[in-house]
């Protein structure tokens, strides 16, 4: 019996009705039974069926106005952001100061270009269009439109030609090009998940060596406890201090054992007094922590970091822990941490994963959850079991200092100072363990401004070391392999190809293979392989598995920015140097703030009060703390969006299908990112 619950609207009350639907049974039923109950049957059968229709039509207008709802809210959004007018050109108009992460020029010529293809792609849609009217194209050849009469053949014969013999083989070239490198990138990629899959099956993972210290042996004492150094670098960090700082206390490692160093970098004079009255707080429960704040804040955490290791104090510790400000170890992260040191002398490093607090919170966390999760299961366990390396991810992490200081220390020539100490300590040949049971809670950025910010210093810091430690590396005593793992794969394949393949595959070949037929991109370029590699990425995640298409489309979405970085840090342009502090979920923060490049006049010193702090200029800091946050619209992905969307027309008069509705979801795309409709909303 199948039942259905349904209300029946009646004079605008709700009736409960039950309707009930036997289980049927094809038997044929004797000429009398038919007499006697035919016409009653008829009727129950009959409301039986209205009732099963109505259910089935106020279930599909409830979906259809949820559904027509969601669309004028969206609607409504992308009309507010195109009326309030304001571009990521203008986001720091109030601050009077250029927008952080992308150098002006850069930026400049890049929509430009973006803008001219545009203008093009638009004319060749409507000549192709023209001529697909009048039976031209591809079906009538060169010899055969000249001898029509009229301008307007004489003109697409000669574009024809041009297209065939000229645009069409270097375009081809490049597109073969661009696919041999995205056959060795998901090669890689392949290589690596087998490896996870090989260490799952076997059950491999660091095990720390009986009797190391920091064991859970209550009777051994402190003595059985290495000293160990805490470090809290931040700036400006109101909204997340209190916990960050409230998490490290809690650490479960004796107290004379442990230290914390809180790294205020702070220049707003009301969130440094924040800092300083949590940590003295702190001080009175008896917890061994300091205050220390900058005089002279260059060099960025780098710089931070590097100040904190020149105090005398620190020759006592033998190891360091670096979290930052949103980060919150529980309280035996010591104690599965440090053991792993005992008995492996050439381990500089170990390293635990990421996990988010707010991994769920909108669309944009979901889907940087999908990509750091593989980043740490797939790529540094895998990196770390069998090469004993990987970048550092610059906080949740324990180092030997004297690995530190074998490596040269702290350098603040690239704004990815945890990378840069990691490829040195490498070529020194120590050794880095990942624990990926070790998790450390944090955030992920909740807007899309935040998050484009950090993933411009993410792609374009790494370009900048390559350019700086690429001698070192070719000079360096550790093996060939070794070197062509650092060269190759750590460096180019996976920081500088993947990006520019994205961005140069799926987001300028492919729209001009629809107006240049003639090249052409498979289908398992455009569809098979891609949809493959999104679903080795979405593994680790199994939850996210529902996101696999968004997570596809918004990945070369934010090629567009990848590239730019790339770029921005192989050529040493302006944005190369600027360091991005991502604001945390506080929810009330205004973004991003840029801490502007400072030159270096002396050691930075630290002082305990904030007398001089002060004292110094902060107008614009009041300024920048009051402006208030919009929703930007993004013009580079507008433009590519149309762009796209544009190409996904013309591709209607090919008829290529498969390549018709990637290029539409792929514009789709662009534009809800152009427009700022991903991630939170400001209203």
């Amino acid at each position: 019996m199948v039942q259905w619950w349904g209300r029946e609207a009646s004079g605008g009350r709700g009736t409960s009705v039950v309707v009930k639907m036997e289980s049927p049974e094809w038997t044929i039923p004797a000429e009398s039974e038919v007499a006697a109950g035919g016409k009653a049957g008829r009727g129950k059968n009959a409301r039986q069926i209205t009732w099963v229709l109505l259910l089935k039509a106020h279930r599909t207008a409830g979906k259809l106005t949820g559904a027509a709802s969601a669309v004028l809210s969206i609607a409504g959004a992308a009309w507010r952001r195109v009326a309030a007018g304001r571009t990521d050109e203008d986001e720091d108009e109030d601050a009077g100061a250029a927008p952080p992460g992308e150098s002006p020029a850069l930026r400049s010529r890049f929509y430009g270009f973006l803008r001219a293809s545009l203008v093009l792609s638009v004319l060749l849609l409507a000549a192709d269009v023209a001529a697909h009217l009048q039976g031209w194209h591809l079906a009538v050849d060169v010899p055969d439109l000249l001898a029509v009469e009229g301008l307007f053949a004489a003109g697409y014969a000669s574009w024809a030609r041009v297209r065939l013999e000229y645009l069409a083989p270097a375009l081809q070239f490049l597109a073969n090009a661009c696919v041999v490198l995205f056959l060795v990138q998901s090669a890689d990629r392949l290589i690596l998940c087998l490896g996870c899959l090989w260490i799952k099956h076997r059950g491999i993972r660091p095990v720390p060596k009986a009797g190391g210290k920091g064991s859970d042996d209550v009777e051994a004492g402190t003595g059985n406890f290495p000293m160990v150094l805490v470090q809290i670098p931040m700036r400006n960090e109101k909204e997340v201090y209190q916990q960050s700082i409230g998490a490290v206390c809690g650490l479960d490692w004796p107290r004379p054992n442990f230290l914390v160093q809180v790294l205020d970098d702070s220049d707003d004079a009301a969130t440094s007094t924040l800092i300083k009255e949590e940590v003295e707080k702190w001080q009175r429960e008896g917890v061994r922590i300091l205050y220390r704040h900058r005089l002279i804040r260059d060099g960025y955490k780098a710089g931070n970091l590097k100040s904190a290791m020149n105090c005398s104090y620190v020759k006592d510790y033998e190891f360091v822990v670096i979290f930052d400000a949103d980060f919150q170890p529980q309280p035996d992260f010591l104690k599965r941490t440090v053991p792993h040191f005992k008995g492996n002398e050439d381990v500089g490093l170990v390293q635990a994963r990421w996990s988010f607090v707010n991994k769920d919170e909108n669309l944009l966390t979901r889907l940087q959850n999908i990509n750091l999760c593989f980043h740490f299961e797939v790529e540094q366990q895998v990196n770390g079991i069998f090469l004993n390396f990987f970048g550092f991810n610059g906080t949740a992490g324990v180092w030997r200092i004297k690995a530190l200081e074998d490596s040269g220390g702290w350098m603040e020539r690239t704004t990815v100072e945890d990378m840069d100490i990691a490829v040195r300590a490498h070529l020194k040949g120590w050794k880095f363990l990942f624990l990926n049971d070790v998790e450390c809670q944090c955030e992920l950025p909740e807007s899309y401004e935040a998050y484009r910010k950090q993933q411009h210093r993410w792609h374009s810091g790494p370009m900048q070391l390559f350019r700086l430690c690429f001698v070192d590396i070719i000079k360096s005593k550790i093996g060939f392999w070794k070197k062509f793992n650092l060269i190759f794969l750590f460096f180019l394949l996976r920081k500088l190809i993947l990006p520019f393949y994205s961005f140069t595959l799926f987001c300028i070949i492919l729209p001009m293979t629809m107006f240049i037929p003639e090249a052409e991109l498979p289908a398992w370029v455009v569809c098979y392989i891609p949809a493959t590699m999104s679903l080795l990425n979405i593994l680790p995640a199994p939850k996210s598995f529902p996101f696999i298409v968004p997570y596809l489309l918004f990945e070369n979405t934010m090629s567009v920015t990848k590239f730019n970085a790339m770029v921005s840090g192989l050529f040493q342009l302006g944005s190369a140097h600027e360091w991005v502090v991502t604001k945390k979920s506080g929810r009330s923060s205004e973004g991003d703030l840029v801490v502007e490049k400072q030159p270096r006049q002396q050691r930075a010193g630290s002082a305990s009060n904030l007398g001089s702090l002060a004292k110094e200029p902060s107008s614009s800091l009041r300024k920048d703390s009051q402006r208030k946050k919009h929703n930007r619209i993004y013009r580079k992905e507008l433009a590519l969006s149309f762009l796209l969307l544009t190409a996904a027309a013309r591709s209607l008069i090919s008829v290529q299908g498969i390549h018709f509705y990637f290029l539409l979801f792929q514009g789709v795309s662009f534009l809800v990112v152009g427009l700022d409709l991903i991630g939170e909303q400001v209203e």
